[in-house]
Order: C-alpha cells, then structure tokens, then sequence
C-alpha cells in the first residue's frame, strides 16, 4: 500500500509541476507512453532492414536510433492528443539542458 501512495504522490507532484488538470496529466502521460513504445517499434523495424545482427554494434545503433526519433514520435503522437504545445515547450527545455544555450537563442 505505501508503494501505491508513493506513486500516486509522485503524479500529484508532476501535476502541479506541470501545473496540468487531470485530464492533462493522463493525456501527456498517455503521450509519453504511447511515443515511446513507437519510438521503439520503429527503431527496431529500422534495424530489422539492415544486416547488423544481434550484439554490441545493434544495441549501440539502437540507442542511437531512439535518441533521434523519441522527439519525433512524442510530438506526433502529442498532435492527435492536443498537447502539442506542451511536449513542444518540454522538448525545448530538454535541449536548453543538453545544449548549454540560453533559453532567449532558442525559438
């Protein structure tokens, strides 16, 4: 039980972070899930198409292949979801962190 209260804890901190309603939340949380596994999904059929088998040069081109397309498919999959903006605004705050540059250079 107290693992459920921490998890249900955990979103209500993320909901308010975001400073989302409900609806929102499961909507950008659906988004996330959802652009994820197609993330996945097409890195792998990516893969399948080319002769590298199974090893250490798969799973680095893999890594690769998902760093590179979870943007893409987490702002497709935001569209139909109405949170374009949001993930948007997410994915431009992530790469503020990665890239070192000011937030103003960035539009």
């Amino acid at each position: 039980m107290n693992f459920l209260h921490q998890i249900c804890g955990m979103f209500k901190k993320l909901k308010e972070k975001w400073q989302v309603s409900w609806l929102q939340f499961a909507l950008i949380f659906s988004t996330f899930a959802l652009g994820g596994s197609c993330c996945s999904y097409i890195s792998k059929f990516i893969l399948s198409l080319t002769p590298i088998e199974k090893g250490t040069e798969y799973v680095f081109i893999y890594i690769i292949l998902v760093t590179l397309l979870w943007p893409v498919c987490v702002l497709c999959i935001s569209i139909p979801f109405g949170q374009f903006s949001f993930f948007r605004s997410y994915l431009k705050r992530i790469w503020v962190k990665i890239s070192g540059k000011s937030p103003q250079k960035i539009n």
